[in-house]
């Protein structure tokens, strides 16, 4: 009987030790990816505080996610506010090392048999020079799988990271090597900033548009937005807006589909399965490659 109860409790014990062993730190699930659509406008702003960053866009078919990036004690960490920053939580655990196991998997792609470029932006919150020194050397490790840009010309690869956030400019127009973008505002869309500098324009919604989706877009607004993205198109560059309303409401149906009137490049949302299901049933034309130099 003794024996038996040893037996029982050893068996116990095991039961509770194993699962603490068997998942490693940058494990990747079993995705069946062969099947999803990906999509070229859809961006996963905030993209880390979804329960499983990266592989729940993934899983939606987002081609673009967001991550904000803290330096703290020589680590890039991800959070939003510094306050929740947790050491496990870092650039390379949550983002860098997943794509490259997805490209690698997928010899050369994000998603499975699918020749889809995918956009990685970096948000910069803590001081932005030692901040992309940090991450310009932590980039360097995977520059296999990013796009590079130098004085060559671009060399384009499965991701493409863009710096925004607190964006050190001149030191990133000086490199003569770069594994990353930059980000650019509205105030830059008539410099004529070379596109493989900043292949992007994006701005807060409401900085530069009152209308919130109730009743028609004022013609001035919707004239505006079709100039900005007309400009910005001729220059090489995408278009993106942030803080765009994003409750599952008809006024955020009605701003998407001024953004996709438009040709906007990238629809903004926190919402994966609500901008999934909008884009799979209103964009004529769902996949494409973001830009190419």
């Amino acid at each position: 009987m003794m024996k038996r109860l040893k037996l029982i409790m050893s068996l116990a014990l095991t039961a509770i030790v194993l699962p603490v062993s068997t998942t490693s730190v940058f494990a990747a699930p079993e995705l069946n990816d062969s099947t999803i659509v990906p999509l070229a406008k859809a961006h996963a702003h905030n993209d880390y505080e979804h329960e499983r960053p990266f592989y729940d866009a993934l899983d939606h078919g987002f081609t673009s996610v967001e991550a904000d990036v803290w330096l703290e004690d020589g680590k890039l960490l991800v959070a939003h506010d510094e306050a929740d920053v947790k050491p496990e939580r870092t650039l390379e655990s949550l983002y860098l090392e997943p794509l490259k196991q997805k490209i690698t998997q997928n010899q050369g792609s994000v998603y499975k048999d699918k020749n889809q470029d995918f956009l990685l932006w970096i948000d910069v919150k803590s001081e932005d020079v030692t901040t992309y020194k940090k991450i310009h050397e932590q980039l360097a490790n995977y520059q296999k799988m990013l796009t590079k840009f130098s004085r060559v010309g671009v060399d384009q690869k499965a991701v493409t990271v863009i710096i925004s956030g607190n964006r050190p400019r001149e030191l990133m127009e000086n490199q003569v090597v770069r594994y990353a973008a930059y980000d650019g505002r509205m105030d830059d869309l008539d410099t004529h900033a070379s596109n493989d500098f900043m292949p992007v324009i994006s701005d807060n919604w409401m900085k530069h548009f009152s209308w919130q989706g109730t009743g028609e877009m004022p013609k001035e607004e919707r004239d505006k937005l079709n100039h900005i993205v007309e400009t910005a198109h001729n220059n090489g560059q995408m278009v993106r807006f942030w803080a765009t309303p994003d409750l599952s409401l008809p006024n955020r149906k009605a701003v998407w589909d001024e953004l996709m009137k438009a040709d906007v490049d990238l629809i903004n949302t926190d919402d994966l399965s609500g901008l999934q299901k909008y884009l799979l049933e209103n964009d004529p034309d769902p996949t494409g490659q973001h830009i190419k130099w």
